[in-house]
């Protein structure tokens, strides 16, 4: 039986296996193991590791479920490595079904049709194929805390704390606890499913910064969300060939019959879940939730944690950033990065419509950049997403109209209200679809009617729509060389002390700056209030290896031969006053910030020195029409204020990284102290 196995196995590696009108089987009657072994599977994956437990009565002993079928697409169109990796996840978690994805409108409209008739999705009428899915409650956002990086070396991963401390950036786990965990899980995870063969490109597709990925999951609404979200499909295999790729195994966690129950046609496992990351397999596992970040293993999986550590090895940048081009009054246009945490503006930032007249914005991206310096020194970036997965709560025509221009067709919305005319409502479209005396259904399927106490539209919930179809779409969005960029921008919400607009003094300072962001806790991830958190670079839940090397890497950009180096800055658009009302109107008024950076960038004297930074020198923010606004208190910075600023980046670092903390970063500590001590 072994020769007959290993015979099999390298027939699989030379040719694949013929289907046969949607009903042939994946695999013989051979055991998987033996299948396993041919193509020494053992090598491949996690997955090879994880026992094959609980078997079902019609699986054979240590192996595959006799009953699957590819139902869509030639395993022999996948290569031998795709090939391997499939057959072992298949040999794992043991789908009834496989179902290899080609990307086009007809396989999204069968998905779509298919998520209909199970009450996972229905249609908002009143817009053109625009869907809406509500979750099960307990699955509403990232699980930051169940999110797991495993390396042999618990310090590659994560910094060690100070003894007592928790550390906060980021979470470790053992290869042998991973394994363990995965065990606990992925055996017959997919029973009575269909798994999801997804080839996916993070950026353009042949760009030599983008990076190819295989999903496979058990959720048709992963599916049709990475259609979105990624370039996806055909295409992507033919690029690929026998190339290497990022591994990417997803799981609902609720085989049929589902042991509990499934809301809202929404299964998942949440107490169970966990997302983890393998480096040095270059693979992903994510279990239990269908969630966003969770499931989209693209996104913060790949696109962040991963790819933090893929642009350490090869000398880039993956960071959590939104990619904005801005052409000035006189034609000349530069292009900028700006790093937010979820929920404060970014969205908003990427689509702009300036108030200043002449100014013209474009959307490259709204998320995430990846950076790198091209061969005469210019760091370029590429977007590498192909859609927006936008905070929907406080979005309206007010606040981002490009963003409510490009939702009006082709997106899937999760967990907001719907209106009686079969559309969307959420908080902060009070103003454009009023709904004042109408009973709306809200995220969880009830009646809601305005006043009645509780939030419409989960605070996180979401749409998911194709980055083309943003009125200002930058044309060069998918060129793949990428985008020149001339500023990285730091922010967050400081609701007090914390200036407008000031740029670092050089790259160091720069550096420092993005290492010592704080920002009010937001709705993305876990957190609820409105605590004040240190959230370094904007990537605190993304950071995929030890804070003090990504640093380190950070400080040695400045070391690239020739290399041209962006000037950074840190904007604050959410400063109150007394009363607690924001000062700054923000929003298209946003572009007169934009305005002194453009000038910045283009050699400008309009700054002056500060303790935290150059400030904008008095008179030099354009503020015709804008209307009464205290820049005198926008800029004002407090020294009570900023001394217990230098005190809390100061017990962060000693905190989180008092063995890996660079000193580069100790001495800008030392310089802002210095400067803020001498402050009147």
């Amino acid at each position: 039986m072994m020769r007959c196995a290993a015979a099999v196995g390298r027939l699989l590696l030379r040719s694949g296996i013929q289907t046969h009108k949607r009903t042939c089987a994946l695999i013989s009657s051979f055991h998987g193991s033996e299948v396993a072994s041919a193509l020494n599977l053992h090598t491949s994956s996690i997955l090879s590791q994880v026992p094959r437990m609980n078997m079902a009565p019609d699986v054979e002993p240590n192996g595959l479920n006799l009953k699957t079928q590819i139902v869509k697409g030639d395993l022999s169109s996948l290569s031998p490595k795709v090939q391997r990796y499939l057959l072992e996840c298949v040999s794992v978690c043991r789908p009834d079904k496989v179902y290899i994805c080609d990307g086009s409108e007809e396989e999204n409209t069968e998905l779509v049709k298919q998520m209909v008739e199970e009450g996972m999705m229905k249609k908002l009428p009143k817009y053109d194929n625009c869907w809406l899915t509500r979750t099960d409650p307990a699955d509403v956002a990232r699980v930051e805390r169940l999110t797991f990086i495993s390396t042999r070396n618990k310090k590659d991963t994560v910094a060690q704390p100070k003894p007592g401390i928790k550390g906060i950036l980021g979470n470790w786990m053992s290869p042998e606890e991973m394994e363990q965990a995965l065990s606990s899980r992925f055996p017959g995870c997919m029973q009575g499913r269909t798994m999801y063969v997804i080839p996916y490109s993070m950026g353009p597709v042949g760009s030599p910064l983008s990076k190819i990925g295989i999903e496979l999951t058990d959720s048709p609404y992963v599916v049709a969300s990475m259609r979105i979200m990624t370039r996806m499909g055909t295409k992507i295999l033919k690029a690929l060939g026998d190339g290497d790729f990022v591994k990417c195994l997803h799981s609902v966690g609720l085989p049929l019959p589902a042991s509990r129950p499934v809301i809202n046609g929404w299964p998942c496992d949440p107490e169970k879940v966990i997302i983890a990351h393998l480096p040095e397999k270059n693979e992903i596992c994510s279990y239990g939730s269908g969630y966003g970040g969770n499931s989209l293993l693209g996104k913060k999986c790949l696109a962040l944690r991963l790819g933090s550590i893929l642009a350490q090895r090869e000398g880039w940048l993956a960071e959590h950033m939104l990619i904005l081009g801005i052409t000035n009054p006189e034609g000349k246009k530069i292009y900028v990065t700006a790093a937010f945490p979820s929920a404060c503006g970014k969205t908003n930032l990427a689509m702009l419509i300036p108030s200043l007249p002449g100014y013209k914005m474009e959307c490259v991206g709204d998320d995430i950049a990846w950076l790198k310096f091209d061969q005469n020194g210019v760091l370029r970036a590429i977007n590498p997403e192909a859609g927006f997965f936008g905070v929907a709560p406080g979005t309206s025509d007010q606040s981002n109209p490009n963003a409510m221009a490009a939702i009006q067709q082709n997106t899937v919305f999760t967990n907001v209200a719907e209106t009686p005319d079969g559309g969307f409502w959420w908080e902060g479209l009070e103003k454009d679809i009023p709904v004042d005396g109408q009973e709306l259904t809200d995220w969880t399927g009830k009646p809601w009617t305005l006043g009645c106490g509780r939030p419409a539209a989960h605070p996180n919930s979401r749409f998911c729509a194709p980055l083309e179809q943003c009125p200002v779409v930058d044309p060069l969005w998918q060129d793949p060389q990428g985008v020149p960029i001339s500023a990285i921008i730091f922010g967050g919400r400081r609701p007090q002390g914390v200036p407008l607009i000031y740029e670092a003094y050089n790259w160091a300072h720069g550096v420092f700056i993005g290492s010592g962001m704080r920002s009010e806790a937001t709705a993305a991830a876990e957190h609820s209030g409105k605590v004040i958190m240190h959230d370094p670079f904007a990537m605190r839940p993304f950071f995929g290896y030890n804070f003090g090397k990504y640093l380190e890497h950070w400080l040695s950009m400045e070391q690239r031969p020739a290399a041209q180096l962006p000037r950074i800055f840190h904007v604050n658009w959410f400063r109150k006053d007394a009363a607690g009302k924001f000062i700054w109107p923000g929003f298209g008024e946003n572009s007169r910030v934009l305005d002194w950076i453009v000038r910045r960038v283009n050699g400008e004297d309009c700054a002056v020195e500060s303790a935290a930074g150059y400030l904008p020198r008095p008179g030099s923010i354009n503020v015709d029409g804008l209307g009464e606004v205290d820049m005198e208190e926008l800029f004002r910075l407090p020294k009570d204020f900023w001394q217990e600023e230098v005190e809390a980046i100061g017990r962060f670092y000693d905190e989180q990284l008092p063995e890996d903390c660079p000193a580069e970063m100790r001495r800008q500590l030392d310089q802002l102290r210095e400067r803020v001590e001498k402050m009147s």
